[in-house]
């Protein structure tokens, strides 16, 4: 996007300020009382420069200027205090911007920032052979966010799902499985018979330790090649891969790549090779480390004293083989915060390998997600599995949207679109480094900051162009655009592609939640004082050319946290 605003600022105060156009730009920002201007020059950072208070710099600057004005898009200024706040001429505003946005539609936004480069994201990661669950959900959501938002600035992203396939719980499944399957096991919830079995197996043992041993025997076999272990292990693998894909086509996931720990087996002694050919490892009580202590981030173990590899030594070859294999410019971890010094270590032991690559990796972290006592029961312990999440989501959204809208066609489809919006969004809309409190009474809500509010409002969108019935046309009297409530929804517009890149910058997909709420809040501001199909055909054009352009950047801010843009609701 030709960013004309920010361009015009920097060009009238270029002569003005002693600081370059880009310094100028980078330092503009909202004023802190709206009815002050659209947009705020602080006079801060000047003071050491010009050794004057900034609120007399401010004025000093405003002089300068005052016979340039209006200047481009810029209608008049004034100074509060420290600050010299422009305004913005709606007409002018109105006529860029949203010939703009008509003219691009879905791709107003889009940047080439990442063209020809590559953007790794490691997401979701769940165990196979047990039902996905809601541990798994933020992962799988903030991470899946992250990928359409950076395809949305141009990189080529590629989505990694690091699954838990390999370990002696397997050796236990297997073993479970000769002594307790049938043919019919996997007939009906593959996943949960899967589940069963290993829940079986613990109880046996309590009672038969014999079962311990086979367990590991089973394992070994399995890291050896043994036919029939490899076979029963595909079949867990199946069956498991089956309903994940299954889960991520409800949650919009996209998933490019199912390379699990086993994948790596073949790729751990290289990338120990790589260490000790620089020296880095060392033996300490009998176990494998790097010694990570003059950094603060204590011993990095690699193999225990059994020889036995760690979550360390595969995620080491991982890293190695996607940087070979892809080359990526940015390599994200969404991973939960309880996992922050072994990503530490991580990037630190690439560091000392000599690779210079290890900055364009991040741990991309998040905190827990809780459910209150009035969620369903479990199938075991507190483990909440977000087959029954989405489920009873589907089923309150039904009941919600037939007190509503009776007559809705496809309820049903309706019903799982805007209750898994509601999971995702309550999900997305808190900054990821806090824990969440899951409510179904506030995700579900029609009204405030909920992802059903959201795909009403465009829902509500959808519905007032099918009552125009006509074409909407973008030669239009702009002049006719000039109410407050017209403005600030222009404004809001005008800032997506800063509020988009905002968002990449800090990986935080809340950013584009509380725009697109500010959005649908200014959107309903106009609705209470305006009405849009008018007697006046002029005044009707301009005003649907207005709602067009905020349909579309709904529908794109909704289709990048993953939201459904209802047309009915």
């Amino acid at each position: 996007m030709n960013d004309f605003i920010l361009d015009d600022i920097g060009a009238l105060l270029k002569d003005a300020v002693d600081a370059s156009e880009d310094v100028i730009k980078r330092n503009i920002e909202l004023p802190k009382v709206k009815e002050h201007g659209d947009f705020a020059f602080p006079a801060f950072f000047l003071a050491k420069i010009m050794r004057m208070p900034p609120p007399k710099i401010a004025q000093e600057i405003l002089s300068k200027i005052e016979d340039l004005l209006p200047f481009g898009s810029i209608e008049s200024a004034e100074v509060a205090g420290p600050y010299l706040n422009l305004k913005i001429s709606p007409q002018i505003l109105s006529k860029k911007l949203l010939a703009e946005i008509f003219d691009q539609g879905q791709k107003f936004s889009s940047s080439d920032e990442g063209r020809g480069r590559n953007l790794t994201i490691d997401l979701s990661s769940p165990n196979i052979a047990k039902p996905f669950h809601v541990g798994h959900l933020r992962s799988t959501v903030v991470g899946s966010c992250l990928y359409r938002l950076f395809e949305k600035l141009g990189y080529n992203c590629i989505g990694i799902n690091h699954l838990g396939d390999w370990g002696t719980q397997f050796g236990k499944l297997i073993v479970a499985y000769k002594k307790f399957g049938t043919e019919k096991l996997f007939e009906k919830e593959p996943i949960f018979a899967l589940l069963d079995l290993y829940i079986r197996f613990h109880k046996e043992a309590k009672d038969d330790s014999s079962l311990e041993d086979q367990a590991r025997g089973e394992f070994k076999k399995l890291e050896r090649g043994d036919p029939e272990a490899t076979e029963i292990w595909k079949t867990f693998y199946q069956y498991s891969l089956e309903e994940y894909k299954r889960i991520y086509g409800i949650l919009n996931a996209t998933i490019d790549e199912y390379t699990g720990e086993s994948f790596y087996n073949d790729k751990m002694e290289d990338a120990l090779k790589l260490l000790e050919q620089k020296r880095l490892t060392q033996i300490s009580q009998d176990a494998l480390i790097v010694d990570l202590e003059e950094y603060g981030l204590g011993a990095a173990l690699l193999k225990k004293s059994d020889e036995a590899t760690l979550y360390l030594t595969r995620d080491l070859a991982a890293i190695l083989y996607r940087k070979e294999t892809f080359d990526f410019a940015k390599m994200l971890y969404v991973v939960g915060s309880a996992q922050a010094l072994h990503f530490k270590q991580l990037f630190k032991i690439v560091e000392l390998l000599g690779f210079n690559w290890h900055e364009s990796c991040h741990h991309v972290e998040f905190g827990w997600i809780k459910f209150g006592k009035e969620m369903m029961s479990t199938r075991e312990g507190n483990i909440v599995f977000l087959n029954d999440v989405i489920n009873r989501a589907k089923e309150l959204a039904k009941e919600i949207i037939l007190e509503k809208n009776p007559d809705i066609e496809d309820v049903d489809k309706a019903a799982l679109y805007i209750g898994v919006g509601a999971v995702i969004y309550a999900d997305l809309a808190v900054r990821r480094n806090h824990d969440i409190n899951f409510s179904w009474e506030d995700a579900l809500n029609f009204d405030g900051n909920t992802g059903p509010y959201l795909q009403y409002t465009h829902a509500r969108l959808a519905s007032l162009e099918r009552k125009f019935g006509k074409e909407i046309i973008s030669d239009i009297d702009f002049s006719l655009l000039k109410e407050p409530e017209e403005k600030q929804l222009m404004l809001t517009l005008y800032r997506f592609p800063q509020k988009l890149k905002l968002a990449a910058e800090e990986y935080e997909p809340a950013v584009i939640c509380g725009y697109l709420y500010e959005l649908s809040q200014n959107l309903n501001s106009f609705y209470q004082k305006h009405r849009v199909i008018t007697d006046d055909t002029t005044l009707t054009n301009a005003r649907m050319l207005l709602m067009r352009c905020v349909r579309i950047v709904m529908s794109e801010g909704l289709k990048i946290l993953g939201l459904e843009p209802m047309e009915r609701m």
